[in-house]
């Protein structure tokens, strides 16, 4: 009956893709490896691969299990990367052009493409016109993660600097309600704004469901408010680390704060956050493989992450990161939380970041593909059983 009903979901046409993904009860979605290494500083043998056919692989695998959403990072990087053994990220596919290319393979499954709207050339009537027609491509499937860019390296990179991060939001809101204004308005559009001017400019064709679906990534307070003014999803770090009886005791606090925000826009935002699974038949077999996975960190590249990201010295001034310290061996786990465990007990946990205010996971794994076919053979069905999935 569950899978019956899951069936009739993705096949109800009456339906927008993004409506039929918010009967879910709980959104799985799939944060792609398209950066060498993934999300694992970890010299550990392992399948994981930058590349675009192992990426559409996992979304072809991801789409049969029933996933709601993938998408993947997207980075400026030095030659070298984070360097270590691994010389970490230095090879990355561009998440716009990956996500569209998959559109192409794929029939359910939500792709959303991570920009950053704010470097280089971009202008608003380009994003409108390129997503317009992705969207049609993909039968109203494509979304854009939007990004202001938090790194003061990477706007370097294209000549800038990084502006302060609350004028960031600021931009990327009048960037998006002038996207918005191209997909929604069926008339030549004169926008003389701060950042961008716009003479008698039109988009064709139009968005199938009045405009695509917009993600963002935060954890500040002028982050929940552009989300909770413009996003469908936001995508939110735990506030505290990796560690999962932290971040429960801290999560309600802090989803609460996006509700808050949402609600007095008039709209809804369901906050996803973004575990990383290590999981085996028993919880001392699971914590086993945690601990040989944390043996294999890239001590050099870990610590070169480590320094970037740190808002107080480093070249990041994101939110998200100011609580975030880790102990060794955890970046070679990656993820922005753990999940440890049997799949009884990831599902148990699963049950308590619902509690906590999340209404969903976009999951990353160590060893991609093995790792998704077991999630899918041993941890969704009990996530069907305990009412996280239809």
């Amino acid at each position: 009956m569950t899978h019956a009903y899951t069936a009739s979901l993705a096949d109800d046409t009456t339906l927008s893709p993004l409506e039929r993904v918010r009967l879910q009860p709980f959104n799985l979605g799939l944060f792609l490896p398209i950066q060498n290494g993934g999300w694992s500083i970890s010299t550990l043998p392992r399948s994981t691969d930058w590349r675009f056919d192992y990426n559409a692989r996992l979304t072809l695998q991801a789409e049969a299990l029933g996933f709601d959403l993938v998408f993947g990072l997207a980075q400026w990087m030095p030659k070298g990367g984070y360097g270590g053994k691994t010389n970490f990220r230095e090879v990355s596919l561009d998440s716009f052009i990956t996500t569209a290319a998959l559109s192409a393979i794929t029939q359910r499954i939500l792709l959303i493409s991570t920009i950053h709207v704010l470097y280089g050339p971009w202008h608003p009537l380009h994003l409108a016109k390129i997503g317009a027609t992705l969207d049609h491509i993909s039968g109203g499937r494509w979304g854009v993660n939007l990004v202001t860019g938090h790194i003061a390296d990477e706007a370097r990179m294209f000549g800038q600097t990084r502006e302060e991060h609350d004028s960031r939001y600021a931009r990327a809101a009048e960037f998006v309600e002038i996207l918005d204004q191209l997909w929604r308005t069926d008339s030549n559009v004169t926008i003389e704004g701060k950042h961008w001017t716009l003479n008698d400019a039109y988009v064709s064709p139009r968005p199938l469901h009045g405009r695509p679906i917009l993600i963002n990534a935060t954890g500040s307070k002028a982050g929940f408010e552009f989300g909770a003014r413009y996003s469908d999803f936001v995508f939110i770090p735990s506030p505290v680390g990796v560690q999962l009886e932290p971040t429960l005791a801290a999560l309600p606090k802090f989803t609460e704060g996006l509700r808050l925000a949402a609600a007095a826009a008039g709209r809804e935002v369901r906050p996803i956050i973004n575990p990383t699974i290590v999981s085996a038949a028993s919880d001392d077999d699971a914590l086993a493989r945690y601990e040989r996975i944390r043996a294999s960190e890239d001590t050099e590249a870990a610590a070169n992450f480590n320094a970037r990201m740190n808002p107080k010295t480093g070249s990041s001034d994101a939110h998200a990161w100011s609580k975030h310290e880790r102990r060794a061996g955890e970046r070679a786990v990656g993820g922005n939380l753990h999940l440890v465990g049997s799949p009884h007990r990831i599902v148990d946990d699963m049950l308590r970041l619902r509690d906590a205010g999340c209404g969903g996971v976009q999951l990353t794994f160590f060893d991609f593909e093995q790792d998704l076919a077991d999630f899918g053979t041993h941890i969704l069905p009990l996530m069907r059983e305990a009412g996280l999935r239809l």
